[in-house]
């Protein structure tokens, strides 16, 4: 019986080194994860649909809202699939939907580098039709495992998030509920169908 030898493992750099060819890629631990073209569509998967979109800009404004309300320095807001680099070994750096990153983490960037390096406080991931059961699971593990203390899976087609935080059990929250973020986002609370109309 023959061993298989265990992948190579590549570095942050090595990916971004990668051609930008319309190909989805992140690192889990060192191993490269590629989403592939929808061929049967003719489309590249990275192309979001108006529901993923709506509520990606959505979510942004009421985290920005949140944001222009507090003292300054202030943390920051990305979307559009922003590349963070998780703090793990192996390297883990993946595309998250949306994030906000506190003050600390914000002025620790570089001019160098195109990606966020360090643990968001708050990582949103809003669900395509393409994404898969395990593809979320694998992301949502390694941003607890980074100590990501508030994951939101939102879902445009029911209208709910599922909010991940340390020591708590997964919450699903529905149209008709708020969401808050305390003690990270004081003050931040945000009713879940505003997320998404």
């Amino acid at each position: 019986m023959s061993v298989s030898a265990p992948p190579k493992l590549m570095t942050t750099e090595e990916l971004l080194a990668m051609p930008d060819d319309g190909m989805e890629r992140w690192l889990i631990k060192g191993e490269l994860r590629e989403k592939y073209p929808d061929v049967d569509n003719g489309v590249p998967l990275t192309v979001r649909n108006r529901f993923h979109t709506e509520t990606t800009a959505l979510t942004s404004y009421h985290l920005n809202a949140w944001k222009m309300q507090q003292p300054k320095p202030r943390g920051k807001v990305h979307d559009g699939e922003v590349g963070v680099r998780l703090p793990q070994q192996p390297d883990v750096t993946v595309g998250i939907d949306v994030i906000y990153v506190d003050a600390a983490t914000a002025a620790r960037q570089s001019d160098e580098s195109t990606v966020i390096v360090g643990v968001p406080t708050v990582a949103i991931e809003v669900l395509s039709p393409n994404d898969t059961t395990e593809d979320i699971k694998e992301k949502v593990d390694v941003l607890r495992e980074a100590g990501v203390p508030h994951i939101w899976i939102a879902n445009p087609y029911d209208q709910t998030v599922t909010v991940y935080r340390p020591g708590v059990r997964p919450q699903m929250f529905n149209a008709d509920q708020e969401i808050v973020a305390e003690p990270h986002l004081p003050g931040f609370r945000v009713l879940v169908a505003n997320l998404f109309e």
